[in-house]
């Protein structure tokens, strides 16, 4: 086990710290009613913004089936962009920012908000290049052929045209999460929310004079959120009293807080490509069963998607909360707050689960009444939800692990599953001749084990089991 004495510390300039109120929080506060403070305005969102995507889901509906599986070959990507954004990218900007201004340092949190902006300009112009210039391969290499395609190219091309502000309103909220102000990111995203629910069926299917935009319409509602989140949150950085007012004399990315961002972000990048890599391996191996499973699969596989941003909501509190603890050498708080983030996640992960297993066609409802469709989803809900309990609780150690810097070991945990599954699911599909029924299975136990491995590297770095 790592000696929690080994755990960054300030340094000797910064024993009497000028911390703002919010870092005070962090630092001071009881560890649970602060955990759960930092953490409730995510979680809403995360909830609401579950319920917009579901929305989205039923709208396209009612564009047939060839467009659910359109959007099954491309929400994998969407997902990709979304968790290396604010997941890995972000996660390492919140807890460099956290850790900071754990050690009092608030011209350094301004420069590293200057140089992540700086890097999330550049990472939403290569998301938008490379998916403009390969996308259509992309979706043929894993399966789609024909109309699917189209309607997976169709969906994505727009919806990478908006990648930029995407990117930056993630880098620009989690500056904000990591100086420990969670509620104003997620009131912009909930309003944000609210108009997409209101605009996507226009676009979609069209109103009065103006014509549906079909896929597209969905798409450009989309990028049109993540337009004006992405100037409503560069706005509330510059607003009085926070840390960040000359982030922006710093945008460019510097070499030192470029370091100290990237030495976590592309630890948690690989965790997260693993765990994409992990569902588009899956949905190859679904694909030789038809159209229908496909829909099937990805419907259902998408509220394991859905999850990812429910559990960040507790991640989005315990980076900040664990930075700055790490930042002002609190090793015990870091513990309790690990701790206490472990339970969330695996209560998160079992309530959804366990729900969805016991009535999967709540769920899958949502989306389609095609029988085929709504079996093959309820006999993956039935199979692996249960199993969300070790996914929400790897997970939520995960984001423990970015905030006290230490992110290495974590892989393991993610590769372990993309073994089990992508290798195990191959072996059971085309060597043994099994069916989907034994697919599920198979991705279940990656489920499983992943939250095991946290656990095990949570214990060595973090020293959870420590009092």
């Amino acid at each position: 086990m790592t000696d929690s004495a080994t755990l960054e510390t300030p340094t000797e300039t910064n024993r009497t710290p000028t911390r703002p109120d919010r870092t005070r929080l962090l630092l001071e506060g009881p560890v649970l009613p602060t955990l759960l403070r930092l953490s409730a305005p995510t979680i809403a969102l995360m909830t609401f913004q579950a319920v917009v995507n579901a929305a989205e889901g039923y709208f396209i509906g009612f564009l047939g089936s060839d467009a659910l599986a359109g959007i099954s070959f491309s929400f994998p990507l969407v997902m990709l962009m979304t968790t290396l954004s604010a997941g890995a990218y972000g996660g390492g900007v919140a807890s460099a920012v956290a850790r900071a201004l754990g050690a009092g340092r608030r011209d350094e949190a301004a420069r590293l908000a200057g140089t992540a902006l700086a890097i999330g300009t550049l990472l939403g112009v290569a998301f938008t290049v490379v998916m403009l210039i390969f996308g259509r391969a992309i979706f043929a290499s894993l399966g789609a052929t024909g109309p699917v395609l189209d309607a997976a190219v169709q969906y994505s091309d727009v919806l990478f045209l908006g990648a930029v502000p995407f990117w930056v309103f993630q880098s620009a909220s989690s500056c904000l999460r990591g100086s420990g102000n969670t509620s104003y990111p997620a009131f912009v995203g909930a309003i944000g929310g609210v108009v997409t629910l209101a605009v996507s069926p226009a676009l979609i299917f069209g109103i009065g004079p103006l014509p549906g935009l079909g896929l597209a319409g969905a798409a450009c509602a989309v990028a049109g959120y993540n337009l004006v989140s992405a100037a409503l949150l560069l706005r509330a950085l510059r607003s009085p009293g926070t840390p960040f007012r000359d982030a922006f004399a710093h945008f460019r990315p510097d070499r030192i807080r470029t370091a100290a961002i990237l030495r976590i972000a592309v630890p948690s990048a690989f965790n997260t490509i693993q765990s994409n890599l992990t569902f588009l391996a899956l949905t190859a191996l679904v694909a030789p069963f038809g159209t229908a499973a496909i829909a099937g699969y990805g419907m259902g596989g998408r509220l394991e998607f859905l999850l990812i941003p429910v559990v960040f909501g507790v991640g989005s509190a315990l980076v900040p909360l664990i930075g700055a603890n790490v930042g002002a050498g609190n090793h015990a708080r870091v513990r309790q707050a690990t701790r206490a983030g472990l339970l969330f996640g695996a209560g998160t992960g079992a309530a959804v689960g366990l729900t969805a297993a016991v009535v999967p066609g709540v769920w899958m409802g949502l989306f389609t009444n095609d029988p085929a469709v709504l079996a093959t989803g309820a006999s993956y809900l039935r199979t692996v939800g249960p199993a969300y309990i070790g996914f929400g609780s790897g997970l939520a150690l995960f984001f423990a692990t970015q905030g006290s810097g230490r992110v290495i070991q974590g892989l393991a945990a993610a590769f372990t599953r993309l073994t089990v599954a992508a290798v195990g699911g191959y072996l059971a599909v085309h060597t043994f001749g099994c069916g989907l029924d034994t697919l599920f299975w198979v991705m279940a136990l990656g489920l499983v084990l992943h939250g095991c491995v946290m656990v095990v590297v949570a214990r060595r770095e973090l020293g959870i089991t420590r009092r």
